[in-house]
């Protein structure tokens, strides 16, 4: 048996008066998942415990089996973990997105942040601003490094963990009340917006439409983590297919490999196929038990407010991610169980993550359950299968119980 989870990010959401009353699952057109939900288990998760941020950080562990609970220290060091950083247990990381800022004449904590991604800045864009900002903010005991997009790191060594808003959580607000209380912290992302502001990246950015990268903001701080080996919790031996470093260093604290996709970018005009085909060759060719496929498009779109591209984001993991998957290990005669759902909510009028409970939809291909005409929250709460702690639908998944 081969086991799959697809990972649509934030792609549950609320009903919005623009689509009829309809969320944007709902409002997809998505007959890959249709066609299975009638004889799928369809149901709802609880991802994030109760008191714990909904962040992808928290939920995505409780998707992959862990208890958030017990094994969480925070997000930045999951990236770490994927960038290669060899951490010290006094090594504070905190994430390092590049955000956009209003740019009129005031001081910078009456600043309003406009966009968490700078328009999803690309990777190679953005690794010459963490340069700039390596070189211009160079401080004993602080070092920056290059991750992914928008999303970078900087290393506090012998720090303290201080919690901070993410980004995506105040967009449109001013960000004076939100800025760290430590004061180093805060000059830095102060002496960032000097530094970046007219940096001819920035400068090429404007003539080209684009929204400028003219600001680090830090966040997701946290210790080294130690999560347990996958292979051996489960026996499955297992492979992680994702674009942000987040997950894939959750798969490196989990002993999971990893498989870089090219094309995919963690945005909407990601490699939708590139990831399925990925999936189908590891568990038919490369000896793999178990694959996770994480596509982060919907929850960006979400966080952006913009239904219609939600939507075709959505509608994108249907056809190119679930729909190939399911094809090619149809077409390879393997016997699976696929696990279709996102990590958390990611509603378009919040434009930020949500903790309710996700909806699920559970196939498996060598036996027919009883399930609904199609799959959506809807379609989910009124079932019986309920997983109050998310965390253990994986076992679920891989027939650990049973």
């Amino acid at each position: 048996m081969k086991y799959v989870v697809v990972l649509s990010d934030g792609m549950a959401g609320r009903p919005l008066q623009e689509l009829g009353g309809r969320t944007t699952l709902e409002a997809a057109q998505t007959p890959v998942s249709d066609s299975l939900a009638p004889v799928s288990e369809i149901g709802t998760a609880s991802m994030v415990p109760k008191g714990m941020a909904p962040g992808s950080d928290t939920a995505n562990l409780a998707v992959m089996g862990y208890d958030p609970r017990l094994y969480y220290t925070g997000r930045s060091p999951l990236e770490a973990l994927s960038i290669g950083v060899d951490m010290e247990d006094t090594d504070v990381s905190f994430r390092c997105n590049i955000v956009t800022l209003s740019e009129e004449e005031c001081a910078y904590e009456e600043r309003t942040i406009l966009d968490h991604s700078s328009d999803e800045i690309s990777t190679e864009d953005a690794a010459v601003l963490i340069e700039a900002l390596k070189e211009g903010l160079k401080k004993e005991g602080y070092e920056f490094y290059t991750g992914t997009s928008y999303r970078h790191l900087l290393i506090w060594k012998n720090g303290c963990v201080v919690e901070l808003t993410p980004p995506h959580d105040i967009l449109t607000k001013k960000i004076g009340e939100y800025l760290p209380e430590d004061p180093v912290l805060r000059e830095m992302m102060e002496k960032s917006y000097e530094i970046l502001e007219n940096h001819p990246i920035n400068v090429k950015r404007r003539e080209m439409g684009l929204r400028p990268a003219n600001s680090a903001w830090f966040w997701g701080a946290g210790k080294k983590p130690a999560l347990t080996s996958f292979e051996e919790r489960t026996g499955k031996k297992g492979v992680m297919i994702s674009a942000v470093d987040l997950l894939k260093g959750i798969a490196v604290g989990a002993g999971m490999d990893c498989v870089i996709v090219e094309g995919a970018n963690g945005g909407l005009h990601t490699n939708y196929e590139g990831k399925a085909k990925a999936a189908v060759k590891a568990l038919t060719e490369d000896g793999y038990d178990f694959a996770y496929v994480h596509v982060e498009a919907p929850d960006e779109m979400g966080h952006q407010g913009n239904a219609k591209d939600k939507i075709t984001a959505i509608e994108n993991v249907d056809k190119k991610v679930l729909g190939n998957i399911v094809d090619g290990l149809k077409e390879a005669k393997e016997p699976f169980r696929i696990l279709l759902l996102p990590d958390h909510p990611t509603p378009i009028e919040a434009r930020t993550h949500t903790g309710e409970p996700i909806p699920y939809l559970l196939y498996d291909s060598t036996h027919n359950v009883e399930g609904a005409e199609c799959y959506n929250e809807k379609t989910a709460s009124p079932g019986k299968n309920n997983w109050p702690e998310g965390y253990r639908l994986l076992s679920h998944l891989l027939q650990e119980e049973e």
